[in-house]
């Protein structure tokens, strides 16, 4: 039976909507069928409208407060989630839907306090960086119902770096970093009132969610999510 995918995109410094429609493209191989878009606002609206299964949030939307090097973009991208909005995505995740965070997720909704903890893990500013693209050999846990069958696989992508995980997540995708040696965490699993999320890092761009190895591990994080 085919499954029902909202995807939020949208954001500076990416080609989003060319990478969800990637997105779209490998969810659709597990019977996932996504719809696109990048008016948040509409977005939302439409977890009034339908049932989702799941709600992939691949977008890059917070206030744009932290580095002066945000200013020239804050008019047209700086972002505050509503309250309507975040009851609607609450709502969708305690009805049992399931939540998928993609690359930048970690950085949105900075005015939602109980973000970081629906998504599994944060972005934080002054902590979390990191370096170019670069060929990063990720390694996958056996420990747990998504990564059971996987293998470790290479994929050129940002690997962000200290990343503060929620205290209920799994760790579920590890890189290690060539900048100073250390594994770092980039993929976890969290159950939170009654659905399922997955954070991961990885995602930068259409080349990295349709290389074999992290479309496989995308595919099962979101039928697992979309089970909750």
């Amino acid at each position: 039976m085919m499954q029902k995918n909202l995807i939020l995109t949208g954001g500076i410094n990416h080609d989003f909507v060319d990478t969800a429609d990637a997105i779209a493209e490998v969810l659709a191989e597990e019977n996932i069928e996504s719809v696109v878009t990048d008016d948040l606002s509409d977005g939302f609206a439409q977890l009034d409208k339908a049932d989702f299964d799941l709600v992939t949030v691949f977008t890059l939307r917070w206030r744009m407060l932290d580095d002066d090097k945000y200013i020239p973009h804050r008019t047209e991208w700086a972002y505050e989630i509503n309250e309507r909005d975040r009851q609607l995505l609450t709502a969708h995740i305690a009805r049992g839907g399931g939540l998928l965070g993609l690359h930048t997720a970690s950085i949105c909704f900075d005015t939602w306090p109980e973000w970081p903890a629906l998504l599994g893990a944060e972005w934080v500013w002054q902590q979390t960086f990191h370096p170019p693209p670069a060929e990063l050999h990720v390694r996958v846990s056996g420990d747990h119902d998504v990564t059971r069958g996987l293998n470790d696989f290479f994929v050129i992508d940002e690997l962000y770096h200290n990343l503060a995980a929620a205290p209920a997540s799994f760790p579920l995708l590890t890189a290690v970093s060539a900048e100073d040696g250390s594994q770092q965490a980039i993929a976890f699993a969290n159950e939170r009132l009654h659905g399922r999320a997955i954070y991961s890092a990885l995602g930068h761009d259409r080349a990295s969610v349709t290389n074999e190895g992290h479309a496989r591990f995308l595919q099962s994080a979101a039928a697992w999510c979309a089970k909750g």
